[in-house]
């Protein structure tokens, strides 16, 4: 979990254009977030769904800038997505979808996004969660 608020943060700032905070008491380690999150974004670009044209209330309310209804929106949109890409493993397609809606929300309201929304939508799911840490985490 702590990992992937790390991950999280190193994301929002390649989106943001902005340098990634390090804490100055950091060990060397072999896990760099600024690496998983890159690999995220190209995750994420893999995602051709166009929201805009997608029919979801709960996406119909995260555009509108409500992102309680983040995580709502992303398992609507997986399940999509996966339906149009079967060969795609439902961990895989959620980690897509999620990076790829929040790619999309950060250009239309950057205002109302924060870091620990995707956290929670990523660490709430017990599958994706599961599939991380048996990866030996990100």
């Amino acid at each position: 979990e702590e990992q992937t608020a790390c991950v999280v943060e190193a994301l929002f700032s390649d989106l943001l254009g902005e340098e990634p905070v390090q804490s100055a008491g950091e060990p060397p380690t072999t896990f760099d977030p600024v690496v998983v999150a890159s690999r995220l974004r190209r995750m994420g670009d893999q995602c051709n769904m166009d929201f805009e044209r997608v029919s979801s209330e709960a996406l119909a309310e995260v555009l509108k800038g409500k992102m309680e209804e983040f995580g709502a929106a992303v398992e609507s949109l997986v399940r999509r997505w996966s339906d149009q890409n079967p060969e795609l493993v439902y961990e895989r397609a959620f980690l897509c979808v999620s990076v790829k809606l929040l790619m999309h929300v950060a250009k239309k309201v950057l205002a109302v996004l924060h870091p620990n929304q995707l956290t929670k939508v990523i660490n709430g799911n017990a599958r994706v969660r599961n599939y991380i840490e048996a990866c030996g985490g990100w």
